[in-house]
């Protein structure tokens, strides 16, 4: 079946498959979503507000575009990180209900563009829905994937979609690395996202 293939299967099955209750394991928490009819645990805009005190880096996550569509596929992603050195591997935090995932899912590949601190606009331009992402936006393709390398980015990751894990409203997004890279000043300040404004 291949990456992509597996990807778009995985979503296809999330998005048609109701949520079941889990079962237990010994020694080991049942992990489930809240249902409508019970209260949830903590607040959503508390829980919001309080995990906003933690700055995060702000990434934008790319695929290429796929036959008969437009234009590439594109989000502006603050839920990335590094999770294993051997063998080198990366994840992503994507909403279920995200529009531009089965994009990327199809493609089976994708490009972490690591934002510097001059690419607020650029990153708000990534967060609409509905919109041409890349009208007006420089990049050249990422050597392995050919999905979109972003210009004046701080740093690059061209992936393959490794696995997809659930995570309540979102899914977990895991790429092996194939290819990566850095800007060449070594002066490049990151842009930084806290209490919902870029520092």
């Amino acid at each position: 079946m291949g990456h992509a293939g597996a990807a778009a299967a995985a979503v296809r099955y999330l998005r048609s498959v109701p949520a079941a209750e889990p079962e237990a394991e010994p020694g080991r928490p049942v992990l489930r979503c809240v249902r409508a009819d019970e209260r949830a645990p903590v607040d959503q805009t508390e829980f919001r507000r309080v995990l906003g005190n933690f700055a995060t880096g702000v990434t934008v996550i790319t695929a290429p575009a796929a036959e008969g569509e437009p234009s590439p596929a594109g989000f502006a992603c603050q839920s990335f990180s590094s999770l294993s050195l051997d063998p080198p591997l990366v994840c992503f935090m994507v909403g279920r209900t995200s529009a531009t995932w089965p994009r990327i899912a199809r493609a089976g590949v994708f490009c972490v563009n690591v934002l510097g601190a001059h690419q607020g606009q650029l990153c708000r331009g990534f967060a609409v829905s509905g919109a041409d992402k890349f009208a007006g936006v420089g990049y050249d393709a990422a050597p392995v994937s050919g999905s979109p390398r972003l210009t004046g980015a701080a740093a690059w990751a061209d992936c393959t979609i490794h696995a997809v894990h659930t995570g309540g409203d979102h899914l977990i997004v895991v790429g092996r690395v194939d290819a990566l890279g850095a800007s060449a000043a070594d002066d490049v300040a990151p842009l930084l996202f806290h209490k919902g404004r870029f520092l």
